[in-house]
């Protein structure tokens, strides 16, 4: 399974829309790489989009394209089609303690359909994806309705996955996991210069919850480590709230700032706080700069541990360093720049984006367990990553 999650075209073009339809409500006219509107409920814009995405961090590699097709029907229905492809190798620290690298594919398809009536609009997807040792279904329903003139927006939506999970090497491994997703969003044009908007969302997983691959390690005094490794031990169950709130200004000089805020707590004893801050400059009418700052800081799982006492402690074990104390700082900076073409042509504009991200994760009770060092005196485990997308997207 890939060790890490990076954007498809799709979720980068959302990011982007949100605050696009925050110039635009605010009066701002401007030809930014992604385009919505406030007038009313309206369509997703005909376009295509190709993407190749690059992680870098923590020993592993992440790379690959991905396609989005976007067409409308008759003013009313809009299908789309993505297909997205990482290719990981290498070992993170939890796999390089007890096992070599290695390398594998995960490939992802998408197909998405929404309909327009007046001023609602309702959305739905199914994505597959399948990797050598995991695969994944899931559906997607979603409804938003404007109102209020609107200057209002609500949005309910569910998803549904399954998903199985194998391990390499072992034909006879085969484990499922029943994943669910609601969500809750209000959005609200508060001023001329400012929109606020709330998100709440729910998920609840049931089933085998595990990383195959992931072990705890603990106390062994008849190895030369003074530690051996067993296989992780989670709970078959698991649920998780997360509410949000953002806002996003519209500077005198054309610019804008925007900011989030997001809380996080599962049934696990996780608890996080996310806040990210971000600036967007237009030059002329061509070009878009946007810097960004996220900092985020997670409490530990209650099963979590560096270094266990002896293999069945307890009922449900973890040393999983995503599970662990942590937090994370993620500086980022994008440009774009967008021609425009006769409204008459086949193509109406196209746009190129670059966008670089920087991040640094350091953790407070995870230890580098391949340091030569005495069992439980191992430095504590850090590292920083690279994040690089590039794509272009052309309207017609």
């Amino acid at each position: 399974m890939a060790v890490t999650k990076l954007q498809t075209t799709q979720a980068i073009t959302q990011n982007l829309t949100m605050v696009k339809r925050v110039l635009v409500a605010l009066g701002l006219i401007l030809s930014l790489v992604f385009v919505g509107g406030t007038k009313a409920a309206v369509l997703p814009i005909e376009r295509a989009d190709v993407l190749y995405h690059s992680y870098e961090g923590d020993g592993v590699t992440i790379d690959g394209p991905s396609v989005l097709l976007r067409k409308n029907i008759a003013g009313k229905v809009s299908v789309s089609a993505n297909y997205y492809v990482d290719t990981v190798s290498g070992a993170s620290i939890d796999v390089r303690a007890t096992a070599s690298p290695y390398e594998e594919v995960r490939k992802e398809k998408t197909v998405g359909l929404d309909y327009l009536n007046n001023k609602t609009l309702l959305s739905t997807s199914f994505t597959n994806s399948s990797e050598n040792d995991f695969e994944a279904n899931s559906l997607y329903v979603g409804v938003s309705q404007d109102f209020f003139g609107d200057l209002s927006t609500i949005s309910l939506s569910y998803s549904k996955g399954w998903d199985v999970v194998g391990r390499r090497g072992d034909e006879s491994f085969e484990e499922e996991a029943d994943r669910q997703k609601f969500g809750l969003g209000f959005s609200q044009v508060a001023t001329k210069s400012l929109i606020v908007g709330f998100n709440i969302e729910h998920i609840s997983d049931e089933g085998y919850l595990n990383n195959p691959y992931r072990a705890v390690r603990f106390l062994d005094p008849t190895t030369d480590r003074g530690f051996s490794f067993v296989t992780e031990k989670y709970p078959n169950t698991r649920s998780s709230t997360a509410y949000s709130i953002n806002a996003n200004y519209y500077l005198p000089y054309r610019a804008a700032i925007y900011g989030d805020a997001r809380i996080y707590n599962d049934t696990w004893g996780i608890k996080a706080q996310n806040v990210k801050l971000g600036y967007i400059h237009p030059v002329e009418d061509d070009w878009i700069f946007e810097v960004f700052l996220r900092h985020y800081k997670q409490d530990k799982a209650d099963f979590y541990q560096d270094l266990f006492s002896r293999p069945n402690e307890f009922n449900f074990m973890a040393r999983d360093k995503e599970m662990s104390t942590y937090t994370g700082l993620t500086a980022g900076i994008s440009v774009s720049y967008e021609w425009q073409f006769s409204q008459t042509a086949t193509f109406k504009k196209s746009a190129v984006h670059f966008e670089w991200d920087y991040m640094k994760f350091d953790y407070n009770d995870f230890r580098d367990a391949t340091a030569q060092t005495p069992v439980g005196e191992e430095p504590l485990f850090g590292f920083s990553a690279n994040v690089l997308r590039i794509f272009a997207s052309i309207w017609y």
